[in-house]
């Protein structure tokens, strides 16, 4: 039986069964609060389990002359109805060694009796208790889907009692509140389904004969030496109805216990009637006992826990549901006329989570961006890129939106090429770490319509380290930019925070670049390079822009773009303005701690975290190479700095390049003409950090690229290492 068919069991069974259950579930809260109060009642003797008949009855008869029964319930409490000494009617809890009154029953609260009539049959009588009786069914079935969905989730019954993996709290609280009440749940819904199947009578109480037996002795003898009573415990006893006439021989004392009912003879203790509880019945009081928890507060106290777990149960469970709704993307274009197309697998939404900031961002740039799940795989016309995204869900299984991605694969055909890149999601701590995913990379790299441009990446528990990994390749790939701040593709997104506008430059003649500086309205701690996420349209529309720290200020080197969302936005800002905006740290790009050297390399804009750098800098040696077109007043601005950074020791040179003045040069030229500083940069590990466009990162990675293998080094052991740190766009 398939993952997908248990899932819909388990929630098809939670759908229908709800609303009775959370009426269910709150009323057994209740009654187990009742049956654990009422134990733990002044009423039972220290030495009930030691008691019998005969040690018992004669002292009770003592002050109590004429006695018409005795009850002992399941607290072990001893309700006596008769006569005093005095005459007065008595009705009440009493001690066994002597008698003594210790107080009458306490009538249940309407309360109590209100929740217990809605327990049991909703105030329906026989059809309600028949409704309860299915609904128990119901949630025993439920509970034992739910336990192949944990078995199947944590990898099999071996990894069962293992660490369990918090993808979001109501699906956590829904797998611990699965493994630790699975036994107690299953224990109430057990027991409701048995009473319910004796009281309509599917499973029979069949009637047990009589056995009379003719008493041999007729000779009056006390009730403590009734063999009889001897061997009783007044544990194992329910009900006692005693002779209405004394010394009539034909008239015995009924006693009724927990699996059979017996007369005895009133006159020598001898047993003249025998009847067997029926099998059914005495299973019936027993899991009465064990459902209600009457007796044992202990047990009492465990099935209240668990009738709270089924309503944690009823709404985490409600609550996955609802963020698999949610997460449901409505697409801006159709499948058809789409260029890039994201498919996930995605077991409980983070994948999709990931994905979707994909989709937005690809969308924010003026992309064709379609996202669906992998189970509705189907051919792409216009397509040039298919992004896979997937979780791998038990023993290297699919999520339940991917199971027939693989068949579907091998049926349908793309028409054109398509470059396809796939990340796989999981834990390292199982052995299927990624499974699905790789089996998708095989499958894939067998088609003759897809080219694989990145290898196979895997994210570690929804790191978003690991994500952002692969975002930078797939973008240098594809010369799309994404951002490469892991602290974006958080699931829980920060609320915004409030700036406001003290300075900004005015874009003068062919300069189309101006600079914004913001204040934080509170105090934030961040750093140059990290990132600033405003909303111009004051929705989820996001534009990302690198940062510098000044004077704890945030500055910002903006390029107007005619009909540009973002700088259009900010270019209209006035002194004195507020905003909100959302800032992300971005440790990945911050200037080395105890750096020796470092090497700044940007072109236009993505010179402004590298400002802060320089302004932030105490002992680090830099050097900055920039790139621009033309000479003009904000470049001069950036030459004024310099010379002043280099006089305090904060910069070691800047290195100029003008693409449009006369002697054209790229910022590309100047690394190449500084062969030999590069060179030894790499050679001992010191860092260089690119910031500006995706092209001009491309051409100075091939060119330090080709400096290492004049210089007999590895440029790719150098940049997994860490120490060339890129933020390109």
């Amino acid at each position: 039986m398939t993952l997908s068919i248990w899932r819909f069991s388990h929630l098809a069974i939670a759908i229908i069964a709800s609303l009775f259950l959370v009426i269910a579930s709150a009323t057994g809260v209740v009654l187990a609060y009742d049956a654990a109060q009422e134990n733990i009642q002044p009423y039972k003797a220290e030495n009930f389990q030691q008691l019998n008949l005969a040690n018992s009855l004669p002292n009770i008869k003592k002050i109590y002359p004429e006695i018409t029964e005795i009850t002992i319930d399941d607290n072990g409490f001893v309700l006596l109805e008769g006569t005093d000494n005095d005459g007065n009617s008595v009705k009440g809890f009493i001690d066994p060694n002597n008698g003594k009154f210790l107080g009458k029953p306490i009538k249940k609260s309407n309360f109590i009796d209100w929740n217990t009539q809605l327990h049991r049959s909703l105030f329906l009588k026989e059809t309600g208790r028949f409704v309860v009786g299915i609904v128990s069914i119901l949630l025993a079935l439920m509970a034992i889907s739910g336990l192949i969905l944990i078995i199947k989730r944590q990898q099999g019954i071996r990894h069962f009692l293992d660490k369990i993996k918090n993808d979001f709290t109501s699906q956590y609280l829904h797998v611990v509140f699965g493994r630790t009440l699975l036994i107690p749940i299953l224990f109430t819904t057990l027991t409701a389904t048995y009473l319910f199947l004796v009281r309509f009578e599917i499973i029979p109480k069949n009637k047990t004969e009589k056995i009379k037996t003719k008493v041999r002795n007729e000779e009056k003898i006390a009730l403590a030496a009734f063999p009889i009573f001897k061997t009783t415990p007044l544990s194992e006893v329910r009900k006692i109805e005693f002779p209405f006439i004394e010394d009539d021989p034909d008239e015995n004392f009924i006693i009724k216990l927990k699996d059979k009912t017996i007369a005895v003879s009133q006159i020598n203790g001898e047993i003249v009637e025998n009847q067997k509880l029926p099998t059914a019945e005495i299973y019936e009081n027993m899991n009465l006992m064990l459902h209600t928890g009457r007796g044992n507060w202990l047990l009492a106290t465990a099935l209240g826990i668990s009738s709270l777990g089924i309503l944690a149960f009823i709404y985490t469970g409600f609550a996955i549901t609802f963020r698999r709704t949610k997460n449901k993307i409505k697409n801006k274009f159709t499948s058809e006329n789409s260029e890039i197309i994201i498919l996930t697998g995605s077991e409980n939404g983070s994948t999709m989570g990931f994905a979707n900031h994909i989709h937005q961002q690809l969308l924010s740039l003026g992309k064709k961006s379609y996202i669906d799940q992998l189970n509705q795989f189907k051919t792409y016309p216009k397509a040039e890129q298919l992004l896979i995204m997937t979780s791998t869900y038990g023993l290297g299984d699919a999520p339940y939106n991917a199971e027939k991605f693989l068949q579907k694969l091998e049926t349908t055909i793309q028409t054109q090429k398509l470059k396809v890149s796939i990340v796989g999601f999981g834990s390292r701590a199982y052995e299927d770490f990624c499974a699905f995913a790789e089996k998708i990379q095989n499958k894939i790299e067998e088609k003759k319509w897809a080219e694989i441009i990145t290898p196979l990446y895997k994210v570690d528990d929804k790191s978003t380290h690991d994500f952002v990994e692969w975002a930078k390749a797939w973008s240098y790939q594809t010369m799309i930019p994404l951002a490469t701040s892991p602290s974006l593709y958080q699931q829980k997104i920060p609320n915004l925070q409030d700036f406001q506008v003290i300075a900004r430059t005015e874009i003068v003649e062919e300069t189309t670049t101006f600079i914004l500086t913001l204040k934080p309205k509170n105090k934030i701690n961040f750093r140059s390079g990290d990132l600033l996420a405003i909303y111009p349209k004051n929705d989820h529309t996001e534009r990302f822009y690198s940062i510098g720290k000044v004077d704890d200020n945030l500055q910002l080197l903006v390029k107007l773009h005619e009909n540009g969302l973002g700088s259009g936005y900010l270019y209209q800002l006035k002194v004195g303005e507020n905003i909100k905006a959302r800032l992300m740290q971005n440790p990945d790009f911050h200037l080395p701690e105890k750096a020796k050297k470092v090497a700044l390399i940007a072109n236009g804009t993505g010179i402004a975290p590298f400002l802060g750098m320089i302004y932030e800098n105490t002992s680090t040696e830099i050097q900055l190479y920039s790139g621009f077109r033309k000479n003009s007043e904000l470049t001069q601005s950036y030459q004024k700095f310099a010379a002043i950074k280099i006089n305090e020791g904060k910069l070691k040179a800047f290195h100029l390049a003008y693409s449009r003045e006369e002697n054209p040069q790229y910022v590309m030229e100047l690394v190449k003409r500084d062969t030999r500083y590069f060179a030894d940069l790499i050679q001992n590990q010191d860092y260089i950090m690119i910031c500006g466009a995706l092209k001009m990162q491309h051409d100075i990675e091939k060119i330090l690229s080709d400096i290492c293998k004049e210089s007999n080094l590895d440029f790719e052991v150098y940049k997994k290492s860490g120490f060339l740190r890129t933020d390109c766009y």
